[in-house]
């Protein structure tokens, strides 16, 4: 999957996979600090010191800051071990690759400066498929939020999960890097902007549904989005 060309009011899936199918983050402190970032970082605003003034992870946002400006819309995401997924919206020219170059540098000088090393964690530039219609978009939220938690199962990963649906979803909607549990349940963090998808599935019902039906019934192939 190549960087495809999109303009203003494009969704795009974007995937940015760790160099040398190493991981990205090596522990749960550093899992948490990635989804701190996709609120930090888009932002037309940066602060150095934008970590300490975040107060026990709730986001805060000192009131000596400038009124926020995001770069993207952030429709979906999952971290996995050695990559991560994101559905994001153009809302201003250049806004995606901005927030990536935001994004992805601050999580490799961190790794660099924590573990004392040199180079980029990540292979290359990011890689993302424009998508071109409403159904595509359901299939890729599924594909983001379902199919890459679902692979993390314990139980037998996706295909243990295929075969056990419900114990899996459940188990999925507390996997605390993933955006699965704001459309399954009420669990809300401000990363997130529905957009279209909220239109699309207007309760957690209708998306479990739809994900029930994708996962079940096998009806995407994995290289349509790689």
């Amino acid at each position: 999957m190549r960087v495809e060309p999109f303009g203003v009011d494009s969704y795009v899936h974007v995937v940015k996979r760790g160099a040398r199918g190493l991981p990205i983050t090596e522990d749960e402190s550093e899992q948490w600090r990635f989804l701190r970032l996709l609120y930090y970082m888009n932002d037309e605003f940066f602060d150095e010191n934008w970590y300490s003034a975040d107060l026990d992870g709730r986001f805060f946002r000192p009131a000596t800051w400038p009124d926020r400006e995001p770069l993207v819309r952030i429709l979906a995401y999952t971290l996995m071990p050695n990559h991560f997924h994101l559905l994001l919206k153009e809302i201003r020219e250049g806004g995606i690759s901005a927030f990536m170059q935001k994004l992805c540098q601050s999580m490799t000088n961190y790794h660099n400066e924590k573990y004392d090393q040199q180079g980029s964690i990540f292979q290359g530039s990011y890689r993302g498929r424009t998508i071109e219609n409403d159904n595509y978009l359901r299939y890729v939220s599924a594909y983001i939020m379902v199919k890459n938690v679902f692979e993390l199962y314990p139980k037998g990963g996706l295909r243990g999960a295929t075969e056990h649906f419900e114990d899996a979803w459940e188990w999925g909607i507390e996997y605390k890097y993933s955006s699965l549990s704001h459309y399954a349940n009420s669990s809300q963090l401000p990363i997130i902007e529905k957009d279209l998808l909220g239109e699309i599935f207007t309760t957690p019902r209708s998306f479990k549904n739809f994900a029930r039906d994708v996962i079940e019934g096998g009806k995407w192939l994995q290289a349509e989005f790689e």
